[in-house]
């Protein structure tokens, strides 16, 4: 009977020792995300003690993030779990790395907060590969000082590009440090304008380029503008992430996602205001969603379904409620929206974003393919020449071509 009694306690506590489940996450993005992930680990281990979350170091950017993952998949050390660009999931599932949620989604997914429009930005052919954590859009920055020494008015702001230009070459003429706007040369930011024009950058069934269409010569010819017209430099994005809060930049169209850090950065200096990404299109308009999906990698059943638990947590109104208090972003859950009543009464800024999400919110287009990433450089690379005085029809023309050419298009 000791005996066994002994080789019961014995197995007890194996059982102990071996419950908890260690899960290790990949993220990228620490100037946003790094206090984020730490909530987001401490309270979910707090509710799951028999789960154990363990941070990869930080990717850079999402590019960066992707292709570590690449290569971690060829080694065999690829995290179990990973927060990825909503434009970058495609790439891993392309290669075969994603594993499908399908099994793990609760029946009623409207209930659960899931609506079909936030289920869409992770579905490929009809499986969901990956579930938003969060959602940002394009937002214009405002230095209300500036725009008032320009002899504009935030009680008058424009509201479409030309005025916007208008009043950037105000600021910019104020002194030889001030500057009126910028804009970084990227894929989601001419996504963003190209969006508000009613353009997209493939057709439906992603077998074309679509954005060399007249709403992309429209939205690339703003580049040339914004410098010809406004004024706008040739700073790096980094610059221009600390000038605009410096106080020395009038109007900065960015992501939502820094929203937290631009108003502490710009205490003590100016009382920021957000605005709304003008419009022009009178219908199909879209805002390509930036922020980050998760996705699992782990073919373990069990790491699975622990890996299900903490994205459950994190897409769940508590995980959201500490992504959107401490980032900027939007949530990807319909349930937070009513939580979140008081926060917009003490930050109202954010509403400009949130509200862009629900009215307009897209798919942050995904090039198809083993070249995706290379692409998207490739479209930097032309934003670059725009600012530098390339022919618009010309540049685009060629990026198409180009585009096509890498994807096997033509």
């Amino acid at each position: 009977m000791k005996q066994l009694l002994l080789s019961a306690s014995l197995a007890l506590v194996a059982t102990a020792a071996s419950a908890e489940t260690e899960i290790r996450v990949h993220y990228a993005i620490p100037t946003i995300w790094n206090e984020t992930q730490e909530r987001l680990a401490e309270a979910f281990m707090a509710a799951h003690p028999d789960i154990s979350i363990v941070i990869d170091g930080p990717a850079e950017d999402y590019a960066d993030g992707v292709q570590r993952l690449l290569r971690e998949s060829v080694a065999g050390t690829a995290p179990d779990v990973a927060y990825v660009g909503l434009n970058r999931w495609r790439i891993l599932e392309d290669r075969g790395l994603t594993q499908p949620l399908d099994s793990f989604l609760p029946q009623d997914t409207d209930a659960a907060g899931y609506t079909d429009a936030l289920l869409s930005l992770g579905q490929f052919e009809g499986q969901q590969h990956a579930l938003g954590t969060s959602a940002s859009t394009m937002v214009l920055y405002v230095n209300p000082d500036l725009v008032e020494q320009a002899g504009g008015s935030m009680d008058d702001f424009p509201t479409d590009f030309d005025g916007i230009i208008e009043l950037a070459a105000a600021i910019d003429a104020l002194d030889d440090i001030t500057e009126g706007v910028w804009i970084g040369r990227h894929d989601w930011r001419f996504q963003s304008l190209l969006g508000s024009h009613g353009g997209r950058p493939l057709n439906e069934d992603e077998s074309d380029i679509t954005f060399d269409s007249s709403a992309g010569l429209q939205a690339a010819a703003l580049y040339s503008r914004f410098v010809t017209e406004g004024g706008m430099s040739s700073m790096s994005q980094n610059d221009a992430r600390q000038s605009f809060p410096a106080g020395n930049l009038g109007m900065f169209f960015e992501s939502s996602s820094l929203l937290n850090r631009f108003e502490e950065g710009s205490e003590g200096n100016f009382e920021l205001v957000v605005k709304r990404t003008p419009v022009i299109a009178e219908d199909d308009v879209y805002f390509p969603t930036g922020g980050s999906a998760i996705v699992v990698l782990t073919d373990d059943a069990e790491r699975q379904a622990a890996a299900w638990e903490y994205i459950s947590f994190v897409t769940g109104p508590e995980g959201q409620r500490i992504i959107v208090e401490t980032t900027g972003y939007a949530p990807t859950n319909s349930l937070v929206l009513n939580d979140l009543v008081e926060y917009y009464e003490q930050n109202p800024n954010a509403i400009p974003a949130h509200e862009q999400v629900a009215e307009h919110a897209g798919p942050w287009f995904a090039y198809p393919g083993s070249e995706g990433v290379a692409v998207t450089d490739l479209i930097a690379a032309a934003l670059v020449n725009l600012t530098d005085g390339a022919d618009v029809d010309e540049t685009i023309n060629d990026l198409a071509e180009t585009v096509r050419d890498r994807l096997d298009m033509n």
